[in-house]
């Protein structure tokens, strides 16, 4: 039996047609899985971590640029995103040294002139304004992607309940004091670090315990300086607080930040 051209060419068309729907189906259900799919739970750390950082400056921290003074020496910090430069003035009788840090590069300039220094001086110097950036501008950089958040649970210092965040830190990214240990104590009303423990592992190691005091908000930012104790080595950083409220704390000194300036309004 004969069958007509045109039939086997409408035949032809018809099969192409019936065979592009069923891709076609198939690629907008697997779509419609990928969009439907659930986003990731935050855990327990992670909603206190934003809670804390959004109660400290929140989103402002991302377009800071602020600068301080601190121990006799002004810094600066400038963000921009994920891009970021820091800087250190450091100023004697007859020379001014600025250290600049900027997305994780060092330079140094002594009265306008570059200085190179030795790897080992330069690691010193960059963790030096890391160092002094980081705890000025607590919590913001607790959220980078080398830091390891766990929940602690509550408790109470004072008479106030808090919420208690566990910091560590990856290897790869963490920088070199990697392996330090940090406990958070977050006022669960405020929302805000009132207090905050740490062991580190250089110079033979350490324990310091820091009460915050003297906080104020700089165009909604907020800035707090610090009282900060010795530790016996070996003290467990959850054990702290009740060796703090029975004054059992040796004091080391105060860790101020002054004459506090937004630089965006200049």
């Amino acid at each position: 039996m004969r069958i007509h051209t045109s039939v086997l060419v409408l035949l032809t068309i018809t099969t192409l047609l019936a065979c592009n729907n069923k891709k076609t189906e198939t690629t907008t259900s697997s779509e419609e899985k990928e969009m439907t799919v659930a986003p990731t739970k935050l855990s327990e750390a992670e909603i206190l971590l934003n809670e804390a950082i959004q109660a400290h400056g929140g989103d402002l921290y991302d377009t800071a640029n602020y600068s301080f003074v601190f121990r006799e020496n002004t810094y600066t910090f400038k963000n921009d995103g994920q891009s970021y430069e820091y800087t250190k003035t450091a100023k004697k009788e007859d020379s001014t040294t600025i250290d600049v840090l900027k997305n994780g590069v060092f330079s140094r300039t002594v009265n306008n002139e570059p200085v190179t220094l030795s790897e080992k001086k330069t690691k010193s110097a960059t963790g030096a304004i890391n160092s002094v950036i980081y705890f000025a501008t607590l919590p913001h950089k607790l959220n980078d992607a080398s830091v390891l958040k766990e929940y602690l649970g509550e408790t109470t210092i004072k008479g106030q309940t808090y919420a208690v965040l566990g910091i560590t830190f990856k290897q790869e990214g963490g920088g070199e004091d990697f392996d330090d240990e940090f406990h958070y104590w977050i006022n669960s009303e405020t929302k805000k670090i009132d207090y905050l423990a740490y062991n580190y592992k250089v110079n033979k190691g350490g324990v310091r315990f820091r009460s915050a005091y003297n906080r104020s908000v700089i165009d909604g930012i907020t800035f707090q300086d610090y009282i900060n104790y010795k530790v016996e080595v070996g003290t467990p950083l959850l054990d702290i607080p009740s060796l703090y409220e029975a004054g059992k704390l040796t004091e080391l000194s105060k860790i101020e930040t002054e004459q506090i300036l937004n630089l965006n309004n200049k």
